[in-house]
């Protein structure tokens, strides 16, 4: 299990390397920047000697390559750099947007995982035919919908008309509420989609037709059976909702007016400051790739298949050493032998 640790590790290294110099490329591609937008604006009155000045102080006049050269350098000693549009350290911007985001966003997870399980469960197990097919068709609605719009359509619902919760952050729980359903529902239904498959899928085993001869319960299948095999591909699936969710708090926290990695991300982008822009990619990537890791890690945790192959294919990799001189080597029979 080791060697398989290791080798995601370093496949999650280069996944952050690759994210973050792609966004260094597309970014420093486009015309402008954040120095460049405040010398051109007549309302800041900035001389050129001022330009110059804030554009060598931002490394902005040096080479493409060494203003890549120096933020990776930067970046491995943990410097972040500074925003071209406040001027304050890119850590402080996002140290105190973070928590807001990563409460938002563990709530929303915790929404869709439990929204998307019972979906899952009661459309495969409802005891009529039609309410089985209505839920299953639920996700795919859901899924159809942007989140913009279920954003909306929750705070009108229940913040304007039924006043249950705030219709912005004023810092308490029940604000977190809308927003996080927001973000639930939206991973719900993919979850809930590969859930319900997987069940269906997995009550077809051989494994469950055994146990079901042998006299058990519906109950006890789903408990010792069905649900560890139908859970490994929502796992995989989790990976790809943490991306979600992740993409979905920037719309969300815009709708229900929370301070957050959301509002930063936007104003970064309107001002093209690159290195906050940057710091929000490294996080999310970093969030993403760590959510993916956990997930291939529990996979062999959870399914003993998984684990033996990963075991098998390490016992049957060649050894490099090459036999001493008291090993016995086998030598080539002659071919009147092998005819005989």
């Amino acid at each position: 299990m080791t060697p398989y640790i290791l080798r995601r590790l370093v496949q999650a290294v280069l996944v952050l390397w690759a994210a973050y110099t792609l966004t260094f490329a597309l970014l420093t591609a486009l015309p402008g920047d954040a120095i460049s937008n405040r010398i051109n604006n007549p309302q800041n009155q900035l001389t050129p000697e001022d330009g110059r000045t804030l554009k060598a102080f931002y490394g902005l006049d040096r080479p493409i390559v060494v203003q890549y050269a120096h933020a990776l350098d930067a970046l491995l000693h943990g410097n972040l750099g500074y925003s071209l549009s406040s001027g304050s350290t890119v850590s402080s911007l996002l140290g105190d947007a973070l928590p807001h985001t990563l409460v938002l966003t563990a709530l929303g997870l915790t929404f869709g995982v439990l929204v998307a399980a019972a979906l899952g469960i009661a459309g495969s197990y409802a005891p009529w035919s039609r309410l089985r097919a209505l839920l299953q068709s639920f996700p795919a609605l859901a899924a159809s919908v942007p989140s913009f719009v279920v954003g909306i359509l929750i705070l009108d619902g229940f913040s304007f008309r039924l006043r249950l919760i705030p219709a912005v952050d004023d810092g308490t729980f029940l604000a977190l509420v809308g927003p996080a359903l927001t973000l639930g529902i939206m991973i719900a239904a993919p979850l809930a989609q590969v859930f319900t498959a997987a069940i269906t899928a997995t009550r077809r085993q051989p494994f469950v037709h055994v146990l079901q001869a042998r006299g058990a319960g519906e109950h006890y299948v789903f408990r010792h059976g069905v649900l560890r095999n139908a859970s490994l591909p929502v796992i995989t699936m989790l990976g790809l909702a943490v991306g979600e969710l992740i993409a979905g708090s920037v719309v969300t926290e815009a709708v229900f007016a929370r301070n957050g990695i959301g509002q930063i991300t936007l104003n970064a982008v309107n001002t093209q400051d690159l290195p906050v822009v940057q710091g929000v990619v490294l996080i999310s990537t970093t969030g993403y790739v760590l959510v993916n890791l956990l997930a291939d890690v529990i996979h062999p945790l959870i399914d003993p298949r998984i684990r033996a192959d990963i075991l098998a294919r390490r016992a049957k990799r060649p050894s490099r050493a090459r036999p001493g001189a008291d090993e016995a080597v086998p030598a080539r029979l002659p071919d009147e032998a092998v005819a005989s």
